[in-house]
């Protein structure tokens, strides 16, 4: 079989069965190779940004990894941003870039780049296949990288004479591994801490934010008076009734030197010390002070929910310790549309099972709060800050769950970064709902403007601010590329929208005109 076939073969021997695609020349023995290989399903983006945002949603929600496939430098390189943001979220992706024959490639053609280059900075692992008989090898190689806990992104270059060429036999299944101990010493840590009545906060991502680690960190909390927070940005949190809630750690410096004020000991689940997100005159960028002392109880990739789990009967935390959620669902809102009536109206029409791709910025407010006693439900937050996430994560979500309702809660600004993911869920009849926040304006930079102190906005300096002047209509955007789309100005049509979306099979968008 040609090298094409034989990447295809070693992906589904593992499982790995979507592949989120842009292909170009270089790809079309891959393509050719798809009607082949029985089981392995295509997803076409009419942007790489959609393809690595998918990808990223997917590997959230599926557990495990979907390949990419990327057509050239260019190509990849119109993904980094989504890429980035996979990375961020320890993602699992198999990233399969085509590059120019091997023979081709010192003639400087003009889709010719460093491929390996636009790669290296989002990908865990890498590697140039030039030998056509290696690919076998070489993709379960990716694969296993991919899957090294707590996830990575794994990139392979495919030179297109060794997808046309005989490939060798596919690579045999690669087992997903299991998360790595976590060292005695960092739970005894924990333990004197605690008996010596100190004040201790747990900064917690990764799988702990998973229904058995939330459990367990809620023991934990109320039996010891723990103080245990979610980070800023996760990539997925399972949240609502019958789960305990967790205040998600500030985002900005001054309010996270205040926090931090107050502890001796900040504990790390399955993520890093926290830093400020932008520099700041006179604000630092380093936010633990000094006398709060930093220890990692579970790094990424090592087992956090049985560390949390091992101190639960360490420290004789009773069984029915904790705080869940009671169901709570908010009367819809009212009125005019602001962030708070429609985080009111989301919350009273959110179904059971739900996931939630969030993006929605500034607009935010009261959502995490009104949302929080809902049925249950997953959440998906922006978590490396490149914009334009949502709605490509969103259809990702929707092709690993299927059987679950993908609602995505997005800003007009950031949406215009991938709108082409629209397509991708019209294409393939994928059942998301689609809220986009019009304010009409890149709202976080007014926002940014005033931290910095910058004075009045200028007239120049406003045409870098606001998106209107002509105004976005994502009704017409979304009906140009086959999606039901409606506009809606009060909340009562916004609740009468998002009923009628989430009880019809499909993609549907709804513009909040704010």
């Amino acid at each position: 079989m040609v090298g094409a076939e034989t990447i295809l073969r070693t992906l589904m021997n593992s499982g790995v069965d979507v592949c989120f695609a842009n292909p170009g020349t270089s790809e079309m023995q891959f393509v050719a190779a798809v009607d082949r290989v029985p089981g392995m399903r295509p997803v076409l983006g009419l942007f790489e940004g959609v393809v690595a945002g998918a990808a990223d949603g997917y590997a959230r929600m599926a557990d495990k990894p979907a390949a990419t496939l990327f057509h050239l430098g260019p190509g990849l390189a119109n993904g980094l941003a989504n890429l980035h943001n996979a990375m961020r979220a320890r993602s699992p992706i198999v990233n399969l870039v085509g590059d120019h024959a091997t023979y081709h490639r010192p003639y400087a053609s003009p889709l010719a780049s460093d491929v390996a280059a636009y790669a290296r900075p989002v990908s865990g692992w890498l590697r140039d296949n030039a030998e056509g008989r290696m690919l076998g090898a070489d993709t379960r190689a990716a694969i296993a990288a991919a899957w090294e806990p707590p996830g990575q992104i794994a990139t392979l270059l495919v030179p297109a004479d060794c997808s046309w060429n005989p490939g060798g036999e596919p690579g045999a299944a690669v087992r997903p591994p299991q998360p790595r101990a976590v060292a005695s010493e960092a739970l005894e840590q924990v333990i004197k801490a605690v008996r010596a009545g100190e004040r201790c906060l747990f900064l917690i991502n990764g799988r702990s934010l998973r229904e058995d680690g939330l459990h367990l960190a809620s023991r934990l909390a109320e039996h010891t008076g723990i103080r245990v927070m979610a980070d800023t940005f996760t990539a997925r949190m399972e949240r609502g009734a019958g789960l305990p809630s967790l205040e998600r750690f500030p985002r900005y410096p001054e309010q996270a030197v205040s926090l931090l004020q107050g502890f001796d000991h900040l504990f790390m689940i399955e993520t890093v010390p926290p830093v400020a997100f932008f520099a700041y005159p006179d604000q630092p960028s380093w936010l633990t002070p000094e006398h709060c002392a930093l220890h990692t109880l579970a790094a990424p990739g090592e087992d956090a929910v049985g560390a949390l789990q091992d101190l639960c009967e360490a420290l004789d935390v009773p069984v029915d310790a904790g705080k869940p959620e009671a169901l709570v669902v908010p009367e819809p809102g009212t009125g005019a549309l602001t962030p708070d009536s429609i985080a009111r109206t989301v919350a009273a029409v959110m179904p059971e099972g739900a996931i939630v791709a969030e993006e929605a910025i500034t607009s935010r407010g009261s959502l995490p709060a009104m949302t929080v006693g809902c049925p249950r439900h997953s959440w998906m937050s922006l978590t490396g800050g490149a914009l334009g996430q949502s709605l490509s994560a969103g259809a990702g979500a929707a092709i690993a769950c299927p059987d679950r309702p993908v609602i995505c809660l997005q800003a007009d600004g950031a949406g215009m970064y991938s709108p082409q993911a629209l397509w991708t869920m019209v294409r393939e009849g994928l059942n998301v709902t689609v809220l986009i926040y019009a304010n009409r304006s890149y709202k976080i930079l007014h926002n940014e403007w005033s931290r910095l102190n910058l004075g009045e906005v200028g007239d120049s300096a406003r045409k870098l601010l606001d998106i209107g002047n002509p105004d976005l209509d994502w009704s017409h955007l979304a009906r140009g590329m086959g999606m039901p789309a409606s506009q809606v100005t009060d909340a009562e049509s916004l609740h009468q929208e998002l009923r009628r979306a989430l009880s019809e099979p499909g993609p549907h968008l709804i513009e909040a005109i704010m």
